[in-house]
């Protein structure tokens, strides 16, 4: 992908340019976003650095232009930019995330402290929190990290998700995360009628719904996906051992889909919790149901 006047030495100006209109014609929602983050990913730099030295219009290597080129490509056919440049951010952490691993999205985040604010809330001297199906350990390591006197268990059972998950708690090493793999059905039964809060962001697209963005679609793994033909398979299965590892009074925290609210606050009536409560993210969806053990 030759540069657009070969003759002239790339500047970061001309380059962040080129890659804002290659990825608005590829379709990507925030091509500004994206172009700064692939731009400060080569040259070690922030978002900002990268925006100031466009405004300078300060030069770069030809060397890092060819390597930018070679990753707009990449991102031009809507491999995710995460992919891309290996990392994740998720609230305050930096996570490894790769092929095999579902990408941590900002609206988890909004999920996140709802277990984060019950935690803090709770008068345990150290209260249990437990992440079931927790992908990149992103929702598990912002709850150690955010509530240091709390001990958190997490628990993952892809085989091709799991090194990325031990990795990130290798890296991030909270003292008081506690990772394992396995099934969540059989999760933590030591712990049995002891934790405060369960969270849970489960696959739950349904089996024949196809999803619209192709960084979803043709990346992320169908695993962390797909939740059987109502896609609230998983979500029975969170309800269930969410019953078996809470105490009396212990909160539980489900994301889900737009649509699925209701859905889901029948099925936890059903099975015994008590006050279901479906919360909007900040895009005005439905996007997490919360409910307490009876």
């Amino acid at each position: 992908m030759p540069s657009s006047d070969s003759a002239l030495p790339p500047t970061l100006t001309s380059v962040r340019n080129r890659a804002i209109g290659l990825l608005t014609a590829a379709g990507i929602t925030d091509p500004e976003v994206d172009a700064d983050l692939l731009i400060g990913h080569v040259l070690g730099q922030s978002r900002g650095e990268v925006q100031a030295g466009s405004i300078l219009d300060r030069p770069i290597s030809q060397e890092d232009a060819a390597v930018i080129d070679t990753l707009l490509a990449r991102r031009s056919t809507r491999e995710p930019l995460q992919h891309i440049t290996g990392r994740a951010p998720f609230r305050s952490l930096s996570l490894n995330v790769g092929p095999g691993v579902f990408v941590p999205r900002p609206e988890t985040e909004q999920v996140a402290q709802f277990a984060i604010d019950a935690l803090r809330s709770m008068p345990d001297p150290e209260p249990i929190g437990v992440d079931l199906g927790t992908g990149s350990g992103a929702i598990a390591l912002a709850l150690a990290t955010e509530v240091p006197h709390a001990r958190i268990f997490a628990i993952e059972n892809s085989p091709e998700a799991f090194p990325w998950t031990t990795r990130n708690f290798d890296e991030i090493a909270a003292g008081n995360a506690t990772l394992a793999f396995g099934d969540l059905a059989d999760a933590f039964a030591l712990l049995d009628g002891t934790v405060a809060v369960v969270i849970s962001n489960p696959p739950y697209i349904p089996a024949d719904a196809i999803p619209r963005d192709p960084e979803v679609r043709l990346y992320d793994p169908a695993h962390a996906l797909f939740g059987g033909a109502d896609g609230l398979d998983v979500v029975r299965s969170v309800s269930i051992t969410g019953l078996r590892l809470l105490r009396a009074g212990g909160v539980l925290v489900i994301e889900h889909g737009e649509l699925q609210g209701a859905d889901i606050r029948a099925l936890l009536s059903a099975d015994g919790w008590r006050v279901p409560a479906t919360h909007r993210d900040y895009t005005s969806r439905d996007r997490a149901t919360t409910a307490v053990h009876p």
